[in-house]
Order: C-alpha cells, then structure tokens, then sequence
C-alpha cells in the first residue's frame, strides 16, 4: 500500500504518530513517502524532515516487515519555482500546500493514500484502499463543518475534508487538476488554500463515509479519526484543537484512551527523533 505525507521538520511528532497507528492495523507491505521542502513564508521559516528522521522511521517500519520502506522527497527547488505567494501566512502552514506537488513527482505511483498527520488509523482500511478510482481524480469524505457552508452543488453536499485522500494521480495529470489548484493558490488568497482550490477545481471526486475520516468523534465503525478543530457548546461556545502528540490533552479534554498503546510506543521513539 502506498502513503503519502506532506510538510516540515514540525510534522515529525504526528508522522510518528500516525505511522505507528499504520503498522497495527496493516499487515501488508507499506510504502510510505513523505513530501517536503524549505519554505520562505517572511516572518516564518520552515526546514524539511531531516534525513536522520527519515532513517528512524524507514529502520521502524522495516522492523515490522523488511520489505516496509519510509522514502523522503525534497521539493524545496519545485515549490520555490512556484511559490503559492497569496497564501504563505494563512493561519495553516504552507507545508499542507506540499501535496498539490504529487502530479510532478515521477517518484510516486498512480494510486496513493494522502494522510495528514494528525490522522490516526484504527481499523483495516483496505476497502477504502482497493476500490477502483477509473475517471475518478480523488476520493474523500464531507468536511464536517465545510459541507453546510461550502458546497458547490445546489443539490447535494460535496465539500470534502482533504486530510484523508485517495488519490489517482494518472488522472489528476490528464485534468491537470493539481497544476490548475497551485495556480489558483498563487493568485488567490483562501481560506484553508490547498483544501479550497481542490474542492472548487475535483470535477471527479468521490465521497464516501465519514468513518473513513472522522473528524468529530470517535465511534465503533471508524477507521481513520482526524484530530481536527472542532466547536463546543458547553461550559461556553468555543473551538477546540487537541492533537494526538498532546497525549495529556487527549486524555484531559477528550476523555480519550482508544490510542494509549500507540501513544506509549510515541513517546518512547519520539526521543530518538
């Protein structure tokens, strides 16, 4: 199965997180590649994974299956030359712009499961893997929240969340649908860019359940939960983000233990990081 991760050296307690939650659940040969760069956002400055990273993360996956393997993909020369200039200081980083790259990346098969990482697997997600992506640029699930406000269809809800994304990337080539986002995110400033310009430019998305990207709570069926901002009513109407390496967080404020196995194993490895 092939994984896709996007972002900076500041992703490497999720990466770990995430990656962890991928070797229980999935027995079969995993090829994970992770996307990044140095970015020049003004004020801020964002360094790639350093290849010791990496090189922790190929030695733990190989421990689970030799044949496991954990590729880093610089791209600081391919996002320099194309620089997403109106939408560097949004309140997400520009790394998540990373992934709008995959279509010129000889180095990535056709078929690839993007994650962001703050998704932890935690079920089998081999039906959502294998189905059949023909004429079809991407699979997701509805944004929580995005669907009410942001669909583009009079007739139904088609917002999708873009943390968890199937991707054909032979057909994103053929519609160019990448080329025309990394566009529209040099031109145009948005709210949420990469996930904006996908939604407004997929003409063949699929959407499927919410268990395969859960992003409120957790519930029996869930295969993918996304650790995203969500709204609280109670003591007072607020916005909550906990991240899943915020482990006392999650335990405190989520009342959450489905994933301490994996957390304990987080925070033993994480030093070596």
């Amino acid at each position: 199965m092939n994984v896709l991760y996007c972002g900076d050296q500041n992703m490497k307690d999720g990466l770990l997180i995430s990656i962890l939650s991928l070797l229980k659940e999935e027995p079969r040969v995993l090829k994970i590649f992770i996307v990044t760069a140095f970015i020049d956002a003004g004020d801020k400055k964002y360094y790639p994974l350093s290849n010791q990273d990496v090189g922790v993360l190929d030695t733990l996956v190989k421990q689970h299956n030799s044949d496991n393997q954990v590729l880093k993909i610089d791209i600081t020369d391919m996002f320099a030359a194309q620089v997403p200039q109106n939408n560097l200081t949004t309140v997400f980083t520009p790394g998540c712009m990373l992934r709008l790259f995959a279509d010129e990346l000889p180095e990535l098969p056709n078929k690839i499961l993007y994650l962001d990482t703050d998704v932890i697997c935690r079920k089998d997600f081999s039906l959502f893997y294998a189905q059949a992506l023909k004429d079809t640029e991407l699979v997701g699930v509805l944004d929580h929240y995005g669907k009410w406000f942001f669909h583009h269809s009079a007739s139904k809800l088609d917002y999708i969340n873009s943390g968890v994304m199937l991707l054909n990337l032979d057909m994103i080539r053929k519609t160019q649908l990448f080329v025309r986002c990394r566009q529209l995110c040099q031109s145009k400033k948005m709210f949420m860019p990469d996930q904006s310009a996908i939604n407004k430019l997929a003409t063949t998305k699929k959407i499927m359940p919410r268990r395969f990207n859960e992003q409120r709570r957790l519930h029996k069926n869930t295969v993918f939960q996304h650790f995203t901002t969500s709204f609280r009513i109670f003591p007072w109407i607020h916005t909550l983000t906990v991240k899943p390496w915020e482990v006392e967080r999650v335990h405190k404020q989520l009342k959450l233990h489905e994933y301490d196995d994996i957390l304990a194993q987080y925070s033993q490895l994480i030093g070596k990081m």
